[in-house]
């Protein structure tokens, strides 16, 4: 059985050629991919790592406008390196937006372990008439294909209507509105998808909606709770929550800003700090900080999470764009490959007020994971060079 889903999974990477990025999570696709081991040290002190360069470009970032930053950095077995720029403190916990997606994929590719579903399900077995409407067929879309982004579902964030309630000015009234799930997938229904199901790649938000649906479907529990009791409860997590509805954050953090504009003008700054993140659901509500994300991605790699096949499949990509050859997209995973020729695997996120990341290497020895606290500029990639790539 294992087989055949690595030979299906082999076939859709062939077939999927790239489209478009979507807006709403494009500090998702700046992420990154697993890397080469570095050789074995004959001396038996082993090189103090060097974070200087990482250092300096959070002080950067900082000096280019973004309020704060934090990031926390490991290598090997070795204690872990903190730094900070501008008014962050080092344990603080943040949005993470879509690195939600990781442990979404994560507990489906479990239940596949489990014998509980496959990941070449058709989504209409698990949600019947839920993906239907204007060309959405869930009857033709596979549970693999939502955590993939090869299934052509239009992303529910690039709707006009609710991009104007929630990302523009008009937020401010509505933060503290609940969106159920159906109600995110409903409005994505009234759009026409982007391409037939497995014939290219585009980051939807949609997709991962409803494979936390699927989830629910398949235990009969909230996808929230199956992450609790899958991830974070064995993993010691205690940093990292999946709020629900809940508006406020946990201490310690800091205060996040948005300009709540498009316009690269735009001089007023507002405090995004709380808001009802039920606007996100699975594909992006979770909360955590730089060193539980660290070991949720270093125990995926090392194979406490998934087994070896399971782990296999998450790790096969597909294209994620033409343009930029290096990026690749998994299940729940993206795939870099850095100026310097290292390869590291994670997720970026981005949410009001917040664009995080979080890598490691495929071998899940030498991770990141940061934060500005801002959603209008800062370059979060260089970060990442800076600290893989030192420069």
């Amino acid at each position: 059985m294992t087989t055949a889903r690595t030979a299906r999974t082999t076939r859709n990477a062939r077939t999927t050629r790239t489209t478009r990025t979507v807006l709403a999570a494009t500090a998702v696709a700046a992420l990154t991919a697993g890397a080469l081991a570095a050789p074995a040290v004959a001396a038996s002190t082993p090189k103090k790592p060097d974070h200087t360069a990482t250092q300096r470009a959070l002080d950067a970032a900082v000096e280019e406008g973004v309020p704060g930053a934090v990031a926390q950095a490991r290598t090997g077995h070795g204690r872990a390196w903190t730094g900070t720029a501008g008014e962050r403190g080092g344990q603080d916990r943040y949005r993470v937006g879509s690195i939600t997606k990781t442990f979404v994929a994560t507990v489906l590719l479990q239940l596949q372990a489990e014998g509980r579903l496959d990941l070449d399900d058709p989504v209409e077995k698990w949600l019947p008439g839920v993906v239907r409407g204007n060309g959405h067929d869930g009857r033709k879309v596979t549970v693999r294909q939502l955590l993939n982004h090869t299934s052509g579902i239009y992303n529910v964030t690039s709707d006009p209507g609710f991009q104007q309630k929630v990302f523009g000015p008009e937020f401010l009234k509505n933060r503290y509105d609940t969106w159920t799930p159906e109600q995110l997938v409903a409005v994505a229904m009234t759009h026409e998808p982007d391409f037939a199901p497995g014939t290219a790649w585009t980051y939807s938000n949609t997709n991962y909606v409803l494979a936390g649906m699927v989830i629910e479907k398949a235990t009969g529990r909230p996808y929230g709770k199956e992450v609790e009791r899958r991830i974070l409860k064995p993993l010691k997590l205690r940093a990292t929550s999946v709020p629900g509805t809940k508006a406020t954050m946990p201490q310690p953090s800091s205060r996040a800003y948005s300009k709540l504009s498009i316009d690269e003008n735009a001089t007023t700054i507002h405090d995004v700090t709380e808001l009802n993140p039920s606007l996100a659901h699975a594909a992006g509500e979770m909360i955590s900080d730089s060193n539980d994300l660290q070991t949720f991605y270093r125990a995926l790699f090392k194979g406490k999470l998934l087994p070896r096949a399971e782990l296999r499949e998450m790790t096969a990509t597909v294209p994620v764009s033409a343009e930029n050859p290096e990026f690749f997209y998994g299940l729940g995973l993206q795939q870099t490959k850095l100026s310097c020729g290292k390869e590291v695997w994670g997720h970026g996120g981005g949410i009001h007020g917040s664009s995080s990341q979080a890598v490691t290497t495929r071998d899940g020895e030498h991770s990141l994971a940061m934060n500005f606290n801002a959603d209008w500029t800062g370059d979060s990639q260089k970060v990442i060079e800076a600290e893989f790539c030192g420069s």
